[in-house]
Parts: structure tokens; C-alpha cells; sequence
């Protein structure tokens, strides 16, 4: 226990010595103010004792320069004074006192208070550490808890892949490009690596679709595109009752990454700032890696038309924010595509092509 002590009196400094000493307590005596506040923020005390008149600074002034670092204004502090009047006491309480001696200044009482302060700083310390205790152990709950989520998530993904070998990779750059995206767009740290977690599910709804759709090889008939696009809702219904924020994060990703900014998207037509932001920044990811990815059905666009085909729909297809952050985030995109190069796989190709108005339509 570190007691403070401050008095100008070199007598009454010396009697306090004393006393605080035979409780076994570790003074640190100051006999001006000055040179208390010469070593803050460095003193370490647990109990400051401080005369209420003394010259430069009155008890209260040296408090209330003392409580201007944070680590000090919880700190128990008793004044010593002779003065009686209500008024100074009032001062001392407004200041932060929460003890008072009066001069001459009883032995017996003095350290009675100085047992009863260290008593209560002891049982404050204790529970302090409690709390820290308790603080820690809930963080690795929590990063226990985040670990298993994230290894529920990284088992559907894989699962979902199953249904379509040709893309193996692709939910991986797609959640890779999403993060890139989100970052440049200035988005927390924390929600940008959710992102990358949540979106390489945002097909996982293709479970649902009949292989006899998924894996067809020619044109898709307007009916069967029209089944390619519940995909949207089944990758909802799929992950949207989980309690897991990551799941509901991939769920309104799966439920939205094919609505467009100007309203003509599916599966709920929203348009703007109705479609949730996720949704917005990984529809362009999803696109990216579908335009610039080889397919039995066709070749990889090359990075230079796939970024001016994105630029030219910013305010019709895509949120023109989100393609701003997509052309700034282009270095770090560049670089995930060349760690992640997919082999093409023919064998088990879904179709991404569709006959619609005469138009063959990619559907990534």
C-alpha cells in the first residue's frame, strides 16, 4: 500500500511519515505541490493525504490538477485542515475528497482511516482483478464461440462447392475480392473480415436447385432461368434462422447479390440503398471473378474489359460507390487472383448461360 502524503509543514510531513510507517505502509512524502505535479502522470499511489492550505496551491487546486489524469481520479484522498467551516469542507468534497482530519491530527484516528482506506483500496484491487479475470475469460469464450462459426461457415462452403466443381476457388476469391472491396470503401476492419467469412456462401442456395438445371450444359428456357434464380431464396431460408451474426451476415449476402442499384435485379426487385450494402459490394466481387473466370461455355474476359464493363454499370447494375472502392481496391484484387488461380474442371460444369429475348445471359 503507497501512501501519498503532501504538507509544507516539514514537522506535520514528518509526524505523517510516522504514523502511515507503523501501519508497515510505503510513504511517498511531498512538501509542495509543485513537486507532486513535476512527477505526474509517473507517481504511483494508492491513498493521498494533502494539507488543505499550503502556498501556490491550495489542497483543492492540487487535487483537481491531479484528477486531470484519469489514472489518478479514482483514487481515495483525505484532507488534513484546521479549518472547520462547511464551506471548505463542501470545496474538498467538490473536488473529490472523501475523508477529512482535522489539526492537530489524532495518531489513533489518523491511522484507524489509513487502515480502513487500505482495506478499501485492497478490496477494490481484488475486485478489479476479478473483473479482469472475468474479462479474459469471456473473450476466449468468444473467440472459442468465433472459431466454431467460422468452421461451420468453411464446412457449408465446401459443401456447397460439391455442386459445382468447375468454380472451386470461386467462392474463396469472391470472399477475398469482397473484403478488398469493402476495405477501400472504408469499412471497419472487423466487418470487412466478415465479409470475406460470410460471402463465399452467397450461392450456397444452388443446393436446392435440380441438377438437371444447375448442371445443364446448353440454354437455360425462360423457366429454368427462373428456377436459377430461387437460388437467392434458398441460400436465405438456408442460413437466415441461425443465431450466428456470420450466418445472417451470408444469408442477407445469399438473399441479395443479385439485385441491382437500378431496381431490375432478382429476387425482390430492391434498388439503391434498399439493398443492403454487403449485398451490393459482393454482387460486383461475384461478378468480377464470373467475367474474368474460363468456362467450358466460354473464355475469361481479361481484367481490362471486365473493370470498363463494371465502370459503365456503376449507377445502373451496381452501387457507383461500391465501383469506386472496387477500382481503388483493383492492386490487392490483382494480386488475389494471381494466389488463386482456378484449374479448370469440365466434367460437372453448372450452367451459367441463359436464351432470353434471343440473348445468351451470363448468370454468375
Amino acid at each position: 500500500m503507497r501512501i501519498l502524503l503532501v504538507d509544507d509543514n516539514s514537522t506535520n510531513l514528518a509526524f505523517l511519515k510516522k504514523l502511515v510507517e507503523k501501519l508497515g505502509y510505503q510513504v511517498l512524502e511531498y512538501s509542495s505541490p509543485e513537486a507532486v505535479l513535476a512527477d505526474m502522470p509517473d507517481l504511483d499511489y494508492d491513498v493521498a493525504v494533502i494539507d488543505y492550505l499550503m502556498p501556490a496551491y491550495t489542497g483543492v487546486e492540487l487535487l483537481a490538477e491531479i484528477c486531470r489524469f484519469p489514472k489518478y481520479r479514482d483514487k481515495p484522498t483525505v484532507f488534513v485542515t484546521a479549518d472547520t467551516e462547511m464551506s471548505v469542507r463542501m470545496l474538498a468534497l467538490d473536488a473529490g475528497a472523501i475523508d477529512f482530519l482535522t489539526k492537530p491530527v489524532d495518531p489513533f484516528e489518523f491511522q484507524a482511516r489509513m487502515r480502513n482506506l487500505g482495506a478499501l483500496v485492497e478490496a477494490r484491487n481484488q475486485l478489479a482483478e476479478k473483473a479482469e479475470w472475468l474479462r479474459r475469460e469471456v473473450d476466449k469464450a468468444l473467440k472459442e464461440l468465433r472459431a466454431r462459426e467460422e468452421e461451420i461457415i468453411e464446412r457449408l462452403t465446401i459443401a456447397a462447392s460439391y455442386k459445382d466443381s468447375d468454380t472451386a476457388k470461386h467462392t474463396r476469391r469472391v470472399g477475398a475480392f469482397s473484403e478488398a472491396i469493402a476495405s477501400a470503401y472504408g469499412l471497419d476492419p472487423d466487418y470487412c473480415r466478415d465479409i470475406r467469412l460470410a460471402s463465399p456462401m452467397h450461392d450456397i442456395g444452388k443446393v436446392g436447385i435440380p441438377d438437371a438445371i444447375l448442371l445443364k450444359r446448353g440454354k437455360l428456357t425462360e423457366r429454368e432461368y427462373a428456377e436459377m434464380q430461387h437460388h437467392t431464396l434458398v441460400g436465405r431460408s438456408i442460413l437466415q434462422e441461425s443465431n450466428c451474426s456470420l450466418l445472417q451476415l451470408a444469408a442477407e449476402i445469399a438473399a441479395t447479390h443479385h439485385e441491382r442499384w437500378d431496381g431490375q435485379g432478382y429476387p425482390n426487385r430492391l434498388s439503391g440503398m434498399e439493398i443492403p450494402l454487403a449485398g451490393r459490394i459482393v454482387a460486383i466481387a461475384d461478378n468480377f471473378d464470373a467475367l474474368t473466370t474460363a468456362r467450358p461455355y466460354k473464355e475469361a474476359w481479361s481484367v481490362e474489359r471486365t473493370v470498363d464493363h463494371i465502370r459503365k454499370r456503376g449507377g445502373s447494375q451496381f452501387d457507383p460507390a461500391c465501383v469506386s472502392a472496387f477500382v481503388k481496391a483493383l492492386p490487392t484484387i490483382m494480386r488475389i487472383m494471381l494466389e488463386n488461380i482456378d484449374e479448370p474442371r469440365w466434367s460437372a460444369a453448372p450452367n451459367v448461360t441463359v436464351q432470353h429475348g434471343g440473348k445468351e445471359r451470363a448468370v454468375a
